[in-house]
């Protein structure tokens, strides 16, 4: 059922099932539903068209190399993959570009950026350009080359309206779409509260 769920059209509430299936009572983040969140905002990065295509590209390869460290380590949980790769050593880690903990760590920043726009979104602020570029500079923007962020700010000029995002929400109406943003906003920003501590106390905020 899953998989058909998955070929339709976007919908906000997948992002919202995977990432309230996200956190343990542990405080432990699931990677399989953390995965399945992904899946879910890479379709509304896609459903956008190409204006976010520099971002869905690279987490749709992120989300696949996530997907092959855990079927080959059968990694439960984030913390589980970042505590198999500390054991080789920080010097080991540093020097893979294909890590997990490099991985997640891009992913990561993502979704900071992910969660701020959709905060704007809900906000009711109509100009999404300008939504777009504030979570985007107080991101993700940090982290890539002028050319790319250059290119970024122009392409978030292109924005569908406000109006249209929460259309492409998919979940019935305005009201419906601000208040599922509501519901979902928290648990995206539980996901990432708790893999930023996980990095900072790690010391892997900064893997190249």
């Amino acid at each position: 059922a899953m998989a058909a769920a998955a070929a339709g059209p976007f919908s906000l509430r997948e992002v919202l099932d995977a990432f309230r299936r996200c956190v343990t009572e542990q405080r432990e983040v699931l990677l399989e539903p953390y995965l399945s969140g992904w899946r879910g905002l890479i379709r509304f990065l896609q459903s956008l068209g190409a204006v976010f295509s520099f971002i869905s590209k690279d987490a749709v390869a992120k989300v696949a190399l996530l997907e092959g460290h855990q079927r080959q380590h059968g990694f439960v949980s984030l913390q589980s993959l970042v505590q198999h790769e500390l054991a080789a050593g920080p010097a080991a880690l540093r020097a893979r570009s294909d890590s997990g903990c490099r991985t997640v760590l891009r992913l990561h920043r993502a979704l900071r950026w992910l969660q701020l726009f959709l905060e704007g979104l809900r906000s009711g602020e109509p100009r999404t350009s300008v939504l777009c570029t504030d979570a985007y500079n107080a991101s993700l923007a940090q982290h890539h080359p002028w050319v790319v962020r250059k290119a970024a700010t122009v392409a978030f000029c292109a924005l569908p309206s406000r109006d249209a995002f929460l259309e492409i929400m998919n979940v019935g109406s305005q009201e419906e779409a601000v208040a599922m943003l509501g519901e979902a906003i928290p648990y995206i920003g539980d996901v990432y509260s708790i893999t930023q501590e996980l990095f900072t106390q790690h010391k892997l905020l900064d893997l190249p």
